[in-house]
């Protein structure tokens, strides 16, 4: 069967032939047939000749690229995709691991698949579909997944309900896709055990993300007094408390997240680690705790999640700062970052920098942190750099 072809107004090649993943409705000049949300069509350039191979969407993106050679998207596709996405975990030195067995193996562009993200914790694999395309080949995607990764991954879960545009039309529910919730535990990151729902977790029930920033952490926090917040599952505190942390105290909104973190931290430490869950908003609590610390940890969610939005987020990203910054004490660190993609490496350090010159206090930028490596950023695609992170020093 034939697929839809999409043919580009002139001039509108430029970015395809510079091989960026997205298609915009705006630089489409006719269709064979209207494609349905979801389907593989193929895009000619103005003078007909073939491009790119993609999934339709009839949003601004009109099609996320899945190849620019003329391929089917079969079985044969999806396998071919995931065994690279695992051999660059393998290279990387995640897959398999003794000491870490949660990993991200599918990163969306960065893994050449848009509109995917896929998620390692132990046997099980977390899928999150971000275009219809995806979720409309799940069980396929999930069926290559168990293939190539037979010799650990025993099910795989379909997430997608929180993140897959038009849900109204498809009613996504999350759930197995394959196999089933054998409850396996722990779940480990450099040798630290994590307890993980997937189930009733923020994103895929980690933020993976942080992996070796929280080690870097550890390295840092022998006998120092941490703040750790919008701590969520508590990552950064059991980090600190492993580098020999005498003091580590956790703030998050959600009383639910503390009691997960202290969950975690007695997995790690049992019931008598030098730690303190608070269910507090974090600038409230910077603004009330009456006390400095060596090191804080500012790891908010996204403060802007589209342009509109962006600059109540600088203001947002420089009132934190400066309440972080003048509760450090005299040689502390902070650790600072920012997961909004709209915000810049340069908006998010002017923000930060705003923050310092008002606090009058001297400081330094000793790491300039980014996502890792299993969060692979496609170079034709820099929208994929997502994650913003400095490490500052505070006299």
């Amino acid at each position: 069967m034939e697929r839809p072809r999409i043919t580009l107004k002139p001039g509108k090649e430029q970015s395809l032939l510079r091989f960026h993943p997205w298609i915009f409705s705006g630089a489409i000049k006719s269709v064979t047939e209207m494609p349905n949300e979801g389907q593989v069509v193929d895009v000619l350039g103005s003078d007909g000749k073939f491009l790119a191979t993609g999934h339709f969407a009839s949003g601004s993106i009109a099609v996320r690229v899945l190849s620019f050679q003329p391929v089917e998207i079969d079985r044969a596709f999806w396998l071919s995709r995931i065994s690279n996405a695992l051999n660059l975990r393998r290279a990387i030195g995640l897959y398999p691991n003794t000491d870490t067995n949660i990993f991200r193996l599918v990163h969306g562009e960065g893994d050449l698949l848009p509109g995917l993200i896929v998620d390692i914790y132990g046997d099980t694999a977390v899928m999150q579909c971000h275009s219809v395309g995806m979720y409309l080949t799940r069980t396929e995607i999930a069926n290559a997944i168990m293939q190539v990764l037979s010799n650990t991954v025993t099910a795989v879960y379909d997430k997608s309900s929180g993140t897959l545009p038009y849900r109204e039309k498809y009613n996504p529910t999350d759930g197995y896709i394959s196999g089933a919730d054998n409850a396996r535990v722990p779940y480990m990151e450099y040798g630290n055990k994590y307890h993980i729902s997937w189930t009733d977790g923020q994103k895929t029930g980690f933020f993976i993300d942080q992996r070796e920033n929280r080690l870097l952490l550890q390295s840092y926090a022998r006998g120092k007094s941490v703040l750790n917040t919008f701590g969520y599952t508590g990552g950064f505190s059991v980090s600190a408390l492993k580098g020999g942390a005498t003091e580590v105290i956790t703030v998050d909104s959600s009383a639910q997240a503390i009691t997960l973190a202290n969950q975690n931290i007695e997995l790690n430490f049992g019931d008598n680690a030098p730690h303190t869950g608070v269910a507090m908003d974090t600038f409230e609590y910077l603004r009330t705790c009456n006390r400095n610390f060596d090191i804080i940890v500012l790891d908010p969610p996204a403060f802007a999640k589209h342009n509109d939005a962006l600059r109540n987020a600088l203001q947002a990203y420089k009132r934190l700062n400066l309440a972080a910054i003048r509760r450090l004490n005299p040689g502390g660190l902070l650790f600072t970052f920012s997961c909004s993609q709209v915000v810049s490496k340069t908006d998010f350090r002017n923000a930060v920098f705003s923050a310092a010159a008002i606090s009058g206090r001297q400081v330094c930028i000793i790491h300039q942190l980014t996502q890792p490596a299993d969060h692979p950023i496609n170079i034709y695609h820099p929208e994929g750099e997502y994650l913003k992170g400095l490490v500052l020093s505070v006299m």
